[in-house]
């Protein structure tokens, strides 16, 4: 019944919503793929090409120093989003984009990339100007539930305790994590079955274990993160890019192959056009959370002298995530002869890919990378979650850590489950915390364009 359910709401999100037949092309829309693409076109448009015009501002907003000795530098909040979006994604989720949509399913994560960066500019620069102290874990706490909570009160005329949307929202992103946590162990079970041979019950047990050590103490999870996510982000950039210089001569018919089958010039897949461009858009969200309000968490955590450079923060972490190391696992696998992936899907073809490189020794690197990937993820969502939970239930110890005890429960249960149905969860989850997230962006993106013209009028005076 469960499973029906997820299913119904997967396909009412994510299922073809509009169909269009134009000459021998059939493409087909999902709801998700219009208002992502919608959002990302519009505040691409009203920021005046934000990520290519004020990409410099970018970098200089993440070296910012921290305004005072509560919240998180812009630095820590970068480390804290990168952790969740360089994750799954960008390993397990190119995977799935690929298999399903062919080569072409790339270009279209890169363009979701590039119009969510402005999306994620609005979403981060609204969540920092509506931040709120956070009296249980110190430093300051926010993000679109608190937003929409405002909203709902300018409506209203009224103080609200809470408000309806704002606790849909707070609901959604509970069960999306929910949901990222069960994908985590799952791929990563799979790997090290894979690459090791150990039972996916035996993987999973420790790495329930190793994440509730340091999740349900009390300020480990930003501390593990600053070390993990440099060093494990890094190690991965520099071992794919050297695979794709080792083998630069098919650099271009790769490139070539992304191009052409991106408009369906090449049917690669079953649906077309409509498939390849689904699956690039979802597998790009998923990856890089724009639009979706998980990001704009770790924002309003921020010590920051001005609302408009965390929105710069993190614009930049969509285009480290997807257009960067996205890339890199995409190039590496389209660089593999299709014959020796034929047939393949989900961790298995990426293990195959490795070991195409590397021989056995990049089965068990995958499997490392993947786990490292997914355990900074993991702790990365949960702290996500601690505004959600702490709007729907209040400020107490005891409904935060019973979620982080549920999402250890469900990063157990993912290890023994289809790969099928994790996935749905997640993109179930992602999707309905979309729809509310833009539903408030859009009437209050006015208020983070209006900040963007004064950081930039005070830029000329200086």
């Amino acid at each position: 019944m469960l499973i029906q359910l997820i299913e119904g709401v997967y396909r009412l999100l994510w299922g073809d919503l509009l169909t269009l037949h134009l000459g021998n092309v059939t493409l087909s829309l999902s709801f998700m793929v219009i208002l992502l693409l919608t959002a990302g076109v519009f505040f691409t448009l009203r920021t005046r090409l934000l990520p290519v015009r004020l990409f410099r501002d970018m970098l200089a907003a993440v070296c910012e120093k921290k305004q005072g000795r509560d919240g998180l530098s812009s630095f820590q909040t970068l480390i804290i989003s990168t952790a969740t979006r360089v994750g799954m994604g960008n390993l397990v989720g190119v995977v799935a984009a690929v298999s399903a949509g062919g080569a072409g399913a790339v270009f279209w994560m890169w363009v979701t990339a590039l119009l969510g960066a402005s999306t994620s500019f609005i979403e981060s620069t609204l969540a920092q100007k509506y931040r709120q102290p956070d009296p249980l874990y110190g430093g300051w706490r926010g993000g679109p539930a608190y937003y929409l909570h405002v909203l709902a009160e300018r409506k209203r005329g009224k103080k609200l305790k809470r408000s309806v949307t704002a606790a849909l929202f707070a609901a959604s992103g509970l069960i999306c994590w929910c949901g990222i946590s069960q994908v985590i162990s799952n791929s990563v079970s799979s790997a090290f079955e894979n690459a090791f041979h150990i039972p996916p019950l035996a993987t999973t047990l420790v790495l329930t274990a190793i994440a509730a050590v340091i999740v349900l103490r009390r300020n480990a999870t930003v501390k593990s993160l600053d070390v993990m996510v440099p060093i494990m982000a890094v190690c991965y950039f520099v071992i794919t890019v050297g695979i794709v210089l080792f083998n630069l001569p098919k650099l271009p018919a790769v490139l070539g192959r992304i191009f052409t089958e991106a408009f369906g010039l090449r049917q690669a897949v079953a649906g077309g056009f409509g498939a390849v461009l689904m699956n690039g858009v979802k597998r790009g969200l998923f990856s890089n959370e724009a639009g979706s309000g998980s990001a704009p968490c770790a924002a309003a955590a921020a010590e920051c002298d001005d609302p408009v450079k965390m929105g710069f923060v993190q614009a930049l972490g969509v285009l480290i995530d997807t257009v960067v190391i996205c890339s890199c696992t995409a190039m590496i696998m389209l660089l593999v002869p299709e014959e020796l992936t034929m047939g393949l899907a989900g961790m298995d073809l990426l293990q195959k890919v490795m070991s195409y490189y590397m021989g056995e020794f990049g089965v068990v690197f995958i499997a490392i990378t993947l786990a490292l990937f997914s355990f900074s993820t993991f702790l990365g969502i949960l702290f996500y979650a601690r505004s959600n939970v702490a709007y729907l239930f209040g400020n107490r110890w005891c409904y935060q850590t019973l979620y982080k005890i549920f999402a250890l429960i469900m990063l157990f249960v993912g290890g023994l489950q289809a790969y099928t149905v994790v996935w749905d969860l997640g993109d179930v989850g992602v999707g309905l915390m979309t729809v509310f997230n833009l539903m408030v962006l859009f009437p209050l993106s006015g208020e983070a364009l209006r900040a963007l013209r004064e950081y930039e009028e005070k830029k000329k005076m200086k």
